[in-house]
């Protein structure tokens, strides 16, 4: 299974809100962004502090996508 933030991407656009923003606003260090860029694993601690800072659920920002 891969994993993919495109949802997270598409909430940021519909917040009108800059991965900078939500990096600053959440907490995250730069080096987490770059591995959600890359769809690769972070911790369930990085996903919990972006859903409380957008208010939404995980399966909102998130989602495993069988691998071919």
């Amino acid at each position: 299974m891969a994993i993919s933030y495109n949802k997270l991407w598409k909430l940021l656009i519909d917040k009108k809100m800059s991965k900078a923003d939500l990096r600053k606003a959440a907490g995250i260090a730069p080096n987490t962004m770059t591995r959600l860029r890359r769809d690769e694993e972070v911790t369930l601690a990085v996903l919990n502090k972006i859903c409380v800072t957008l208010e939404v659920d995980i399966g909102d920002i998130m989602e495993f996508i069988p691998k071919e």
